[in-house]
């Protein structure tokens, strides 16, 4: 029976691919790990009307359209081969997860330091993993850097949508290499990209990460987008189900395992100590609204572009290089962390500053772009688990 008696959207779009060809591999030329180059609004401006800003962007298209009305279940079987590669790295995070567990905080709400020594180990491991994929040895300090950027921030302990983002574009990386056909796409979302998604969990579960930003996050829940993007997706044109169906918890029961977007909502209610998505999620709630699921989708794809690829305070820490390069114009950060370009007239502005992580970068107008240190939900709730545990019911037989 219908949760809702909204109609269902119209017949699905028809598929076609919005990436252009992989560049010819004798044409590319690399140079070592990729740096920031969005140091200023003038810089992003400049990234917005990019080839690289239109590629990401389209590439995830791509990857939403090959997920229409399928169910994480329908997976392919076997899995294509360099998935399967890609899938025992994210193994091999997981065990350094387990060998680097988080340390005595006495109950802090905040970021884990023991999330520092996993990401030190995935730094030291990261030539490892990557020379079992038998890419080219020149391209391997490059993507590699995107891959390491994946899981976190190691000073803030803090993790958010451009994580995230950094993860899409390891997977974009081997797509620009040539590794990874259209014909992979569905298994690259209901497989690497969900099991990415259950390790993060894992993970800000394990270590107690920070949303990142002073909004306490960027994305529609405390650390990510993508899934509700493809999540959406997935119920494109669904018989039954309609947005509204996130409210009633025997749905959620029912297809949590089987809709990326069911199974967000279910464990952001398990880890908010707060009842209801209207108090803890209004975005998400009122996104419930809509009349079917292809408007959701549509407008996933549109608020992806303005509030992730659209904010500079995500995307000043973006990196480029050969596979996904910058246009003329933008500013460069060398080694040394001077930098050339629009940002030197900034300075002149006084509008220039130092974050934490010791990188420069243009102030916004009340500081977000630093982030202001936001309490882990995961830490609040299980501090209130261990405090109803101690307040055991005295037995009425006493």
């Amino acid at each position: 029976m219908p949760v809702s008696r909204n109609k269902p959207p119209p017949a699905l779009p028809p598929q076609e691919y919005l990436c252009p060809p992989p560049p010819d591999p004798s044409t590319l030329k690399f140079n070592g790990p990729p740096t920031r180059r969005i140091l200023t609004q003038e810089d992003h401006a400049l990234f917005t009307a990019s080839p690289t800003h239109a590629l990401i962007l389209n590439f995830i298209r791509d990857l939403n359209s090959s997920v229409y009305n399928k169910r994480n279940s329908d997976v392919p079987d076997p899995l294509p081969e360099f998935v399967q590669e890609l899938s025992r790295i994210l193994d091999g995070v997981r065990e350094l997860v387990d060998l680097h567990p988080p340390v005595d905080a006495g109950g802090s709400r905040f970021g884990n330091k023991g999330f520092q020594a996993f990401y030190d180990a995935v730094w030291e491991n990261a030539d490892l993993f990557h020379s079992k994929l038998g890419i080219r040895e020149d391209a391997v300090e490059e993507v590699k850097r995107y891959f390491c950027e994946s899981w976190g921030n190691r000073t803030r302990v803090d993790y958010g949508s451009g994580h995230e983002l950094n993860f899409l574009c390891w997977i974009l990386c081997f797509r620009q290499l040539s590794l990874l056909p259209t014909c992979t796409y569905s298994s690259l979302v209901l497989h690497l990209l969900l099991k990415y998604l259950h390790l993060m969990r894992h993970i800000q579960t394990t270590y107690y990460l920070e949303p990142a930003g002073s909004h306490g996050v960027w994305g529609l829940d405390d650390y990510q987008f993508l899934p509700f993007l493809f999540g959406s997706a997935q119920l494109y044109s669904h018989p039954h189900l309609r947005p509204k169906c996130i409210h009633d918890d025997d749905v959620l029961q029912e297809f949590s395992d089987e809709y990326i977007y069911l199974g967000c909502i279910s464990f952001i209610n398990s880890i908010k100590a707060t009842a209801g998505l209207r108090w803890h999620s209004p975005m998400l709630d009122d996104i419930s609204n809509a009349l079917n699921w292809a408007k959701v989708n549509n407008g996933m794809i549109k608020m992806y572009e303005k509030e992730v690829l659209g904010k500079l305070p995500i995307m000043q820490h973006f990196m480029f290089a050969t596979l996904l390069p910058a246009v003329e114009g933008m500013s460069r950060e060398n080694e040394e962390g001077s930098t050339e370009g629009p940002i030197e007239i900034e300075k002149e502005r006084g509008n220039v500053v130092i974050d934490r992580d010791g990188m420069r970068h243009v102030h916004s107008t009340w500081g977000e772009c630093c982030g202001i240190k936001v309490p882990s939900a995961i830490g609040a709730r299980e501090q209130i688990a261990k405090q109803q545990l101690r307040k055991v019911p005295r037995i009425p037989f006493d």
